[in-house]
């Protein structure tokens, strides 16, 4: 059955959020013109009609939308593309976002919900204010409007509740079935089923919304010419972006930390950059807002900043949703068809911000008087300059993508790359700017807190400096910091912790609700510190030391056989130094669900049935059953997960479990760390090769013949085994056996180097047929086989076939005092937090 009528009210929908929106900016376009009480009260019934009008259509889209997929309607291809039946409850949510129709869908929800807040808290500025934001609906609504102009053959975004048969039109399958519907969908990307996809894109499109407030602030103060007057409503609004954007950027480091396998939480990729430029620009047009507020000064700095976060999230939207960037990001969308409308999005607001920033431009107030250097002002300034030069270049490499689609247009050729190693680039840049932004932001404090006027106040100063001085040195000597680069970093984050500690201290006593601006630079002076030691000294442990080459392949030998060097080969259950670790690759392991951790899969037997399968024994964990035998369950195919044991020199054991995952859509294999969290350092852990990552299939020898009676000793090559015993069977797994037939089964003890192995291979006589059946020991290689029974001499004749054992080729890497990133990133938003709460007053 078709439900064609869910989506074509969710298409009228969106069609009426379209309408609405453009209705809506009017009425409020209108009211913003008006002088007389009454006319501007009419306008704002009926612009608030209409925006409510707006709100519900919104909301019906995204109720629809879920309801589509939460109840598998895989006619539609959006609940087809992104969603399974066999996903887990718990991601269905995340399915909603994963597409760019989805997510600009969220981005608008996140809108609608800001301008319900925003039109009864700043009534004052309803008018002005909501024709931006109703305006900025519309586009973002046209984003899904898929609508196809008649004549014209120009399709206005893409709509979410397209029909499968017309998203695949060409398939084979919809010419002789055109009401096909396929029993499952793709589903949601393996990688994306993670708890940080259903918390940290909504908080990202969240952070991207907030920006528009402020951004509506700074137009709307421009329009009605009240410079000075629009500061203090955007502020608690500018300091909530901040917020919002910066717990959505650390959101995706920790998400990237714990799922990807580049060793970081920092990548320096294109999207990353493009949350990070607007979120500098942000932070420092608050500063200049804090200025402006207090004694009427960058008042114009304060709007470019402001009006510029807003431009460059449009931006960052284009680049990443257009497919510029190509391969050179692996977070951007492919081109739905979009980056005309997009851009035109982006040169829409840039020019009427512009225009009006050039027709205010002389009527904006500026301070006259030079800047003295013992002013706030002045140092302030210092730091939002840096603050603008650290986002500058961050922005020009990451949009040479861009350039060279500009040249291409002109019909020239740009040979113009993005830098081949992002990490050492951009990281060998902004170490700098940080180093004077802690020092700027420890000075910044003083004088906004002391002001004073003459040499004599930097007085003050010197004993923080000196402190620092000292605790910079006691910390780099006993961390053994050597670089001096590394130094100056430490010495200029020390100096701003204890300077903002010191200014914290000074007026925490008569209130906390000062205080957000001191905690804030405290967390992000801890953060630099927890950034110098976890990717500065972060060590390798895994080196290694037998001179092998692993592999010939591009990602081993590339950098001077950087990975041949930096990873060690594990045989399975065999002990392994790796510095000051002893560890063992215990094998591979399965998830089922319902069953605490990892479960071996030599207790889950075919079902036949996708994501199913059925128990060969009892699964039970610390003495606890889960599932008896034959019991069906259900598994997570994609995903193979890795038993590794490490065993410190102080005898104390713990077990990782790496990922590996099978995903087409992210290249063939995903690599996912585990990772041992501990106060001082983390052990970062992942499988860098397997031989069934590479599609390597075991090839076993020959079987060689061994003859044995009971009791006897056999020599399997390097290994010693004894046949214990040789009993009838009544039992076959997968043989229905009757009163005629016979089964016997061999019990084989073979002696491993590190423990013992019982192989028991079985000799099946059914119907007169002769069935043998293996017995496989991939910690040894080994398949023994049950060729024969000498019923008269009491002989047994076994097959031992051979192949390579069992290994994987895995990377450690240690972490030192990590946790101080993520403790000073929570300092950090707990002053933005408590600063909102002031500015709310």
């Amino acid at each position: 059955m078709i439900h064609e009528g869910i989506g074509n009210f969710g298409h009228f929908a969106v069609i009426l959020s379209f309408i609405s929106s453009l209705i809506a900016a009017y009425g409020y376009y209108q009211m913003s013109r008006k002088e007389d009480i009454l006319e501007v009260n009419q306008w704002r019934r009926f612009s608030r009609a209409v925006f409510f009008t707006h709100f519900t259509a919104v909301m019906a889209v995204v109720a629809i939308l879920f309801f589509i997929i939460i109840n598998h309607y895989f006619e539609y291809y959006y609940a087809y593309d992104h969603s399974s039946l066999s996903m887990p409850t718990k991601y269905i949510l995340a399915c909603f976002w994963e597409g760019q129709e989805g997510s600009f869908l969220l981005w608008i929800f996140w809108h609608v919900l800001l301008g319900l807040v925003f039109i009864f808290a700043n009534r004052q500025w309803e008018a002005p204010a909501m024709t931006v934001f109703m305006l900025v609906q519309a586009f973002l609504a046209s984003m899904i409007l898929g609508v196809v102009i008649p004549g014209l053959n120009i399709k206005i975004g893409s709509s979410p509740f397209i029909l499968l048969r017309d998203a695949m039109s060409d398939a084979p399958i919809f010419k002789t079935q055109p009401n096909f519907i396929p029993e499952d969908g793709s589903g949601l990307n393996a990688l994306l089923q993670n708890y940080w996809m259903v918390i940290h894109p909504p908080t990202l499109f969240l952070g991207y919304a907030a920006t528009l407030v402020p951004f509506a602030f700074a137009i709307a103060g421009l329009w009605y010419r009240k410079y000075t007057e629009w500061i203090k409503p955007a502020m608690p609004w500018t300091l909530f972006a901040v917020f919002i954007l910066g717990t959505g950027i650390i959101m995706g480091g920790v998400w990237a930390y714990e799922t990807l396998n580049f060793g970081g939480y920092w990548n320096w990729d294109p999207v990353e950059n493009g949350v990070y430029i607007p979120w500098l620009t942000l932070v420092g047009g608050l500063h200049t807002m804090l200025l402006a507020r207090k004694n009427g000064t960058a008042l114009k700095a304060s709007l470019i900043l402001v009006v510029s976060t807003f431009i460059l999230v449009l931006y960052a939207t284009f680049i990443t949703r257009s497919g510029i960037l190509g391969n050179a990001s692996v977070h951007s969308f492919t081109d739905l068809g979009l980056s005309g409308q997009l851009l035109i999005y982006l040169l829409v607001f840039t020019f009427i911000a512009i225009v009006l920033m050039i027709r205010e431009w002389k009527r904006i107030p500026s301070a006259d008087a030079e800047l003295a250097v013992y002013t706030r002002e002045f140092w302030i300034f210092m730091g939002i300059t840096v603050l603008g030069l650290a986002a500058f270049q961050v922005l020009v490499p990451t949009s040479i993508p861009v350039w060279n689609k500009i040249v291409e247009l002109f019909g020239a050729v740009s040979n113009v790359a993005p830098p081949a190693d992002q990490i050492e680039f951009y990281t060998q840049f902004q170490l700098w700017f940080f180093i004077v932004i802690a020092i700027l932001s420890a000075i910044g404090q003083f004088f906004w807190w002391k002001r004073y006027e003459s040499a004599k106040s930097l007085n003050w100063l010197v004993m923080p400096l000196l402190i620092a001085l000292l605790l910079a040195a006691l910390i780099a000597s006993v961390a053994k910091v050597a670089e001096w680069q590394y130094i100056i970093l430490l010495y200029a984050a020390s100096f701003s912790l204890i300077v903002n500690g010191r200014i914290l201290w000074m007026i925490i006593r008569n209130g906390y609700k000062l205080s957000g601006g001191a905690i804030s630079h405290m967390g992000v002076a801890l953060m630099l510190i927890g950034i110098l030691f976890s990717s500065g000294y972060s060590k390798v442990v895994s080196l290694n030391m037998t001179g092998l080459m692993y592999s010939r392949g591009e990602d081993f030998t590339k950098d001077d056989n950087k990975e041949n060097k930096e990873n060690t080969l594990l045989w399975i259950n065999e002990p392994t130094r790796m510095d000051k670790y002893i560890v063992t690759y215990k094998g591979k392991r399965a998830e089922v669900k319902g069953v605490p951790g990892y479960v071996d899969p030599k207790l889950l037997g075919s079902a036949d049935v996708p994501f199913r399968a059925v128990a060969t024994n009892s699964i039970e964990k610390e003495g606890k059953v889960y599932y008896q035998k034959g019991d069906t369950v259900r598994v997570y195919p994609e995903n193979t997960y890795y038993e590794v044991e490490y065993r410190d020199e102080d005898g104390r054991v713990f077990t990782l479990y790496p990922r590996v995952q099978k995903n087409g859509e992210m290249g063939g294999y995903a690599i996912s760390p585990d990772i041992q969290k501990e106060p001082r350092r983390d052990l970062y852990t992942f499988v860098n090769y397997d031989p069934g990552m590479a599609g390597e299939k075991k090839e076993w020898s020959k079987p060689e013949e061994f003859t044995a009676h009971k009791g006897d000793t056999l020599y399997l090559n390097d290994y010693v085994a004894v046949l214990d015993d040789v009993t009838r069977v009544t039992d076959v797994p997968g043989i229905m056996l009757t009163s005629s037939d016979a089964a016997v089964k061999a019990n084989i003890r073979i002696l491993g180097k590190t423990q013992e192995y019982i192989a028991q291979p079985t000799f099946v006589i059914k119907d007169r047929m002769v069935g043998q059946m293996s017995e496989t020991i991939n910690d040894l290689g080994l398949r023994v086989s049950f060729l024969n029974v000498n019923p008269a001499t009491g002989e047994f004749t076994f097959g031992v076939s051979r192949t390579q054992k069992d290994f994987i080729i895995l990377k450690a890497i240690e972490k030192p005092y990590i946790n101080i990133l993520w403790i000073g990133s929570i300092v950090m938003l707990i002053g933005f937090v408590i600063s909102i709460f002031r500015w709310k007053r």
